[in-house]
């Protein structure tokens, strides 16, 4: 090709024409890799112009290109599509094979499987005129020898008619059954990934190219990591799929990304992660604070003067010079409003119990750091700061303090620690991060607090919006109930189950501070 970069833009206008213009950046030419066709970063298709130069003696080099680009724009619109679909194919088939190489491999292959085949049963392609000639290890001869049989092409390929069999019963093209649909796909080529691997071929790249997660852009990763966090059962399904393509992530992610739960080393902390993924499904509206009167007046509108109205507030300008009623005009004064700082989101005190009748946030599904976690983000997205006090027995060290802030990690890696002792808070503790501002208080246990008494105590002589959370019923929520009954700006909310958690105390909060208009 004389004109390579003119050949590639040709190509690729054509291929953009014929998958209806996807929003794709214009490819480019590696001249580094031999060994792959195709790489993708931040969805920029590089062509390994080697591959295509090898190609090239078996077909028409602007055939392959378009081939390769089908393969390619297939990929980015039918499958995986998006991290989240990525991450639960990841996890059905580390289900099926215990071995997160392999797994990874059979992700890859089964995603260039639905991909290939949506793009042959929808387009015109060159794409089985690639296939037939690439280099092939034995998980590519059993792949394409199921192209030869869905697609009905000859691929040149020998053997491998009963896994191609047994695959080629599976629906690629239902999205619907994917998960399931991958788990028999991993189970039928167990056996060829064991076989690989006992020679050292998992380590040989894919010739159509690597199913990496740089793929993806770092908001693509923000969103997929939400939606996955949504959709796993407990913390731990998400904690073992995030640290086995931790090190993708990191390469993925942008340095200075703080939202993502990044510690020391640039290190995931899974369980952080969750929660703060998690908790970004909710969104809680914050009710911000009431105008108040500044106690100056103002002139605010002209009214006729009559006998008797003091003669300071005449408006000698729009009076024409004249002191007569009717025609004499003055200034009718109001008191002005203000915001000071309460023009935006008041910043929140959050008391997170952490005592021994609580769950455990890294063991299992905790609605108690979940509930936290949604107040936290609610009020970090108006631009709020959030302190937060972690107790359990506080009096006998069983307590963390964060001073007001608005880093997440910091934030939500208080939150999620677990001490498990007794249920104990100091009243000071919670004193030390008042401010002269009033801020909103959000509280959430199971009420179950040895000096409960005192906690009332506090409540009542404090003006700051309270919420408090209980988990479960006991006598001690009924006694705080009881207690602050007559209380206007304390709102307490139950929940019987904890499985509705998320749901009551995301309503309830949203009730209490759309009404809260006078505190």
């Amino acid at each position: 090709m004389e004109d390579k970069e003119k050949t590639l833009r040709e190509i690729w206008k054509d291929v953009r024409r014929k998958h209806l213009f996807p929003e794709l950046p214009h490819p480019i030419w590696d001249e580094q890799e031999e060994r792959v066709a195709l790489d993708i970063k931040d969805k920029r298709i590089s062509i390994s112009e080697s591959f295509v130069q090898e190609l090239s003696q078996f077909m028409d080099p602007v055939q392959a290109i378009s081939g390769l680009l089908d393969h390619a724009v297939s990929h980015y619109l039918h499958c995986p599509w998006d991290l989240s679909t990525h991450l639960r194919l990841y996890r059905e088939a580390k289900k099926v094979l215990k071995d997160k190489q392999m797994a990874q491999k059979a992700t890859g292959y089964f995603m260039d499987v639905v991909a290939d085949t949506m793009c042959i049963s929808q387009k015109e392609s060159h794409l089985p005129e690639v296939y037939r000639h690439i280099r092939r290890g034995i998980m590519d001869e059993a792949l394409h020898a199921l192209y030869q049989k869905i697609w009905g092409v000859d691929l040149g390929v020998k053997g491998y008619e009963e896994v191609a069999r047994k695959l080629s019963r599976l629906p690629y093209l239902d999205r619907k059954k994917w998960t399931e649909t991958i788990k028999k796909f991993a189970k039928i080529v167990q056996s060829l990934l064991e076989v690989e691997e006992k020679f050292g071929g998992l380590n040989r790249p894919n010739p159509m190219g690597e199913h990496s997660l740089q793929q993806y852009s770092s908001e693509e990763i923000n969103e997929g990591l939400k939606q996955f966090a949504k959709e796993v059962e407990t913390p731990g399904e998400f904690k073992e799929i995030v640290e086995d393509l931790q090190e993708e992530l990191l390469e993925a992610m942008e340095p200075n990304e703080r939202g993502m739960g990044l510690g020391p080393g640039r290190s995931l902390d899974a369980d952080v992660l969750y929660y703060m993924k998690l908790a970004e499904n909710y969104s809680l509206p914050v009710r911000k604070m009431p105008l108040e009167k500044s106690g100056a007046l103002y002139p605010y509108q002209h009214v006729p003067w009559e006998v008797g109205m003091p003669f300071r507030d005449i408006d000698p300008w729009t009076s024409f010079g004249k002191i007569m009623p009717g025609i004499t005009q003055m200034w009718q004064r109001r008191e002005g409003e203000m915001f000071g700082r309460e023009e935006a989101t008041p910043d929140c005190i959050v008391l997170i119990d952490s005592s021994g009748s609580m769950t455990n946030p890294r063991q299992s599904l905790s609605y108690a750091v979940l509930g936290a976690a949604c107040a936290c983000d609610a009020y970090l997205r108006n631009d709020a700061q959030v302190a937060v006090y972690n107790f359990s027995d506080a009096k006998a060290g069983g307590s963390q303090i964060l001073p007001f802030t608005r880093h997440r990690m910091a934030i939500y890696k208080t939150l999620c620690h677990y001490f498990g002792g007794g249920t104990k808070l100091l009243i000071e503790d919670i004193e030390s991060l008042q401010t002269r501002n009033n801020p909103d208080i959000f509280l959430i246990t199971d009420m179950q607090i040895t000096n409960l008494e005192t906690l009332i105590q506090y409540f009542n002589e404090k003006n700051n919006r309270v919420t408090a959370v209980h988990i479960g019923d006991n006598e001690h929520v009924r006694t705080f109930r009881k207690s602050m009954a007559l209380r206007k700006n304390v709102a307490i909310f139950s929940v019987e189950k904890k499985e509705d958690i998320p749901k009551i105390v995301l309503g309830r909060i949203k009730e209490y501070f759309h009404s809260a208009t006078r505190f």
